[in-house]
């Protein structure tokens, strides 16, 4: 082969890669650009379709004549509580520790730790041998004075007749009367050690102060045990009433001395830590009388029943007070409001389905999902919950709610 017939061959070469190239370009560019109907059948410029158009999220489409697609609420009316929310310590409605009133050596106990007691029951036994002979002692310290005075008031009898008949002399007489007023001195004085020993074998057995719930033992049988000891035997609660104290802040407190000081009592409920389990029901009636000036707060005491005994000592609950209900307020559905630099605002809906964009007051949440509002919203209105990120003042909207059903009939 020559020279000039590779050259030739090689020119003929290109130029079958460049046209090979060019068509394909063409193909592309021909199945990304829309002719006639084009691609799938659509019409040209029909780029918005029942699902929004193209970067627009399902249900916020752009419907004929340039309407929004959106979903929608109204506004109604309720009975709304307005709630103060609170962290609470759980505190028993007595705590007491069981110590021992007299000295000596613990015998028995006689309950089991964690036991419910009942007021008065027996807990322990302390060796009562020593305070039993102590009282047989002083028992016949009295039988020897009483026997002594009888004595004496008998001598007494005679030397008053004979001081009558002038056959005694006074002095004789006054120191007879002295002498039977110090034996009746010493048996008052018998008496009262009686007493006071019997107290003591009174003592030695140990009862519970209160009805309540014992702790842990701290003392085994077979220890001696002092009154003067702080530790004690054990500790009894009484969590049935249970109480839980809290604070809110100072600003809070006309509202709830209103209702307080008049005997009124406001509904409490305690909830867990996590907030999302009821633990009890109360109410409170109690609050402090100051300020506290490091935190700027006021403490309060709810009271439940406690029958469960869900709620436990030294427990941390959320508490949730109810002060107040706000008659017939005007509740909007959550989604409606919305926040923004300038403070909450809603879109309402008007009757030519153009929406205004009202600023509104805010109230206290209804339920899980509604909102009171205290102003710029009437009870009818009906307001954007779905889309609002697509609009402005003077939208033409479309309510999904009333377009939904012809979409479904087509799609049958």
């Amino acid at each position: 082969m020559t020279k000039s017939s590779r050259s030739s061959r090689a020119r003929w070469f290109k130029w079958l890669l460049l046209f090979l190239l060019l068509a394909i370009i063409a193909g592309v560019v021909w199945r990304i650009l829309p002719t006639g109907k084009g691609q799938g059948g659509m019409p040209p410029g029909g780029r918005a379709g029942a699902h929004g158009g193209r970067g627009g999220p399902p249900g916020m489409a752009m419907m004929g004549g340039g309407a929004t697609l959106v979903h929608s609420g109204v506004a109604a009316t309720a009975d709304v509580p307005v709630y103060l929310n609170a962290l609470g310590t759980v505190i028993p409605d007595a705590s007491v520790t069981v110590t021992s009133r007299v000295d000596g050596q613990l015998e028995k106990v006689y309950f089991t730790e964690g036991q419910k007691v009942e007021a008065g029951q027996l807990l322990a036994q302390i060796d009562p041998r020593s305070f039993e002979a102590t009282l047989n002692q002083y028992q016949a310290e009295l039988s020897e004075n009483q026997a002594l005075l009888n004595s004496a008031e008998l001598t007494l009898a005679r030397y008053r007749k004979l001081y009558a008949q002038d056959s005694l002399a006074r002095q004789d007489l006054d120191t007879q009367i002295a002498t039977v007023g110090q034996y009746r001195g010493a048996v008052a004085a018998d008496r009262a050690q009686i007493a006071s020993a019997k107290l003591n074998i009174e003592y030695a057995r140990i009862t519970a102060p209160i009805s309540g719930r014992v702790g842990l033992r701290q003392v085994d049988p077979g220890n001696m045990v002092q009154s003067s000891s702080s530790t004690g035997l054990v500790t009894i609660t009484q969590m049935q009433p249970a109480a839980v104290t809290f604070s809110v802040p100072q600003s809070n407190i006309p509202e709830l001395i209103k209702a307080l000081h008049s005997g009124q009592a406001l509904p409490a409920t305690a909830f867990d830590q996590d907030n999302s389990t009821t633990l009890a029901q109360g109410e409170v009636k109690f609050i402090s009388n100051q300020i506290d000036t490091s935190t700027g707060t006021v403490a309060l005491k709810a009271t439940f029943a406690n029958d469960d005994e869900a709620l436990y000592a030294n427990q941390f609950v959320n508490l949730r007070l109810q002060t107040r209900i706000l008659k017939g307020a005007t509740v909007i559905p959550s989604q409606a409001l919305q926040l923004s630099s300038d403070g909450s605002f809603v879109f309402v809906i008007g009757k030519d389905n153009t929406v205004t964009r009202k600023a509104v007051t805010a109230g206290p949440a209804f339920g899980d999902d509604q909102q009171a509002i205290l102003k710029g919203v009437e009870p009818g209105d009906r307001l954007v919950t779905e889309g609002i990120d697509r609009l402005t003042n003077g939208s033409k909207v479309a309510l999904a709610d009333e377009t939904q059903p012809t979409v479904t009939a087509e799609a049958k």
